[in-house]
C-alpha cells in the first residue's frame, strides 16, 4: 500500500525517517506538520492533545520558549510519540560541522528528543556529518532537512542556491529532503524537477487562506501545494490560532491527504 500511495518515492528515499513519516501519513491520513511556534509548555502540550490525531509531525522551536525546562519538555515530546508523531527541532543550524554538533547538545540537548532538524548550507555539506555524529553521541538516529527555498519576502535562497543545495544533499546520506516554498506551487514544482524521488519536499508558507500574512510571510494553498510536489504541508497560525483547532486541524489533513491521493 505504501508504495502504491507514495509511488517512486517510496522505493527511492532510503531515510528511514523519511519512510517513518510517509507511513504515519497512510495511518492517520494527513500530511500536515504541525508548527506549534508557541510561547509556554502549557500551550504546546495542550495543543498536541487537541491535534495530534490529525498530525504526521511536530514542528518547534525550543528557545522561543519562555518556561522551558528539561523535566516539562520531554513530557511533551512523550506525549508527540504517544500520538504517533515525529518531532521536529526547527533550529536551522548553519555552523561548520564540529560546531553544529556541539549545538545538538548544549543546554537544550536537541540531539537526545528531536527526531528531525533543520540547516542552512551554506557553510557546506559538513554541516550535515555534524549534526549526525551529534545524535550517534547519544546513540540516536535521526534526519536533517536543508533549506532549498524559502516563502518569506525578500529571502535570497535564489535559483542558483537552490539547485547547488539539492546537488550537495542528495550526496548525503543523512539528508531526508528539503524545505520549499508552499508559497509558490510554481517553485514547488521547480525544486522537485531537480530533486527527483531520492528526497521528500517539505513546504512552510500554507494556509487556507491565501495571500500576505505578517512579518513578510506568504501563504499558498494545501491542495496546491501538494499537487505540485509538497510531501508535508507545515502549518501553523491556521491551526492554532482558529476558533476550532481540532476541525482546522481535520480539514488540512482531509484536503492533504486527498491531494496526495489524487496526486
Amino acid at each position: 500500500m505504501s508504495a502504491d500511495i507514495w509511488g517512486s518515492l517510496w522505493s527511492s528515499n532510503h531515510s528511514a525517517f523519511a519512510r517513518r513519516y510517509m507511513t504515519a501519513a497512510i495511518e492517520k491520513e494527513t500530511l500536515v506538520c504541525l508548527a506549534a511556534d508557541l510561547r509556554t509548555m502549557d500551550e504546546i502540550s495542550a495543543l498536541i492533545t487537541e491535534v495530534g490525531p490529525y498530525i504526521a509531525c511536530l514542528k518547534l522551536h525550543v528557545d522561543i520558549v519562555d518556561d522551558w525546562n528539561i523535566e516539562g519538555w520531554m513530557e511533551i515530546c512523550d506525549e508527540a510519540r504517544t500520538q504517533g508523531v515525529a518531532i521536529w527541532e526547527d533550529r536551522k543550524f548553519a555552523d561548520i560541522g564540529r560546531v553544529s554538533r556541539q549545538q545538538m547538545a548544549g543546554a537544550f540537548d536537541i540531539r537526545s528528543w528531536a527526531d528531525i532538524v533543520t540547516a542552512h548550507l551554506i557553510s557546506g555539506p559538513d554541516i550535515v556529518q555534524g549534526l549526525q555524529d551529534g545524535w550517534k553521541d547519544v546513540d540516536r538516529e535521526g534526519g536533517v532537512l536543508l533549506l532549498a527555498q524559502m516563502s518569506s519576502r525578500g529571502n535570497l535562497l535564489d535559483e542558483k542556491y537552490t539547485k547547488a543545495v539539492v546537488e550537495l544533499g542528495n550526496e548525503e546520506n543523512g539528508v531526508l529532503g528539503y524545505i520549499g516554498n508552499g508559497s509558490k506551487p510554481d517553485a514547488i514544482r521547480a525544486l522537485k524537477q531537480i530533486v527527483g524521488s531520492n528526497r521528500m519536499i517539505w513546504t512552510p508558507g500554507i494556509n487556507l487562506a491565501v495571500g500576505d500574512g505578517v512579518a513578510g510571510q506568504r501563504y499558498g494553498h494545501p491542495r496546491e501545494a501538494v499537487l505540485a510536489g509538497s510531501d508535508c504541508l507545515i502549518i501553523g497560525s491556521g491551526i492554532h490560532q482558529s476558533q476550532d483547532r481540532v476541525t482546522a486541524a481535520a480539514e488540512y489533513a482531509r484536503i492533504s491527504w486527498q491531494a496526495l491521493l489524487d496526486r
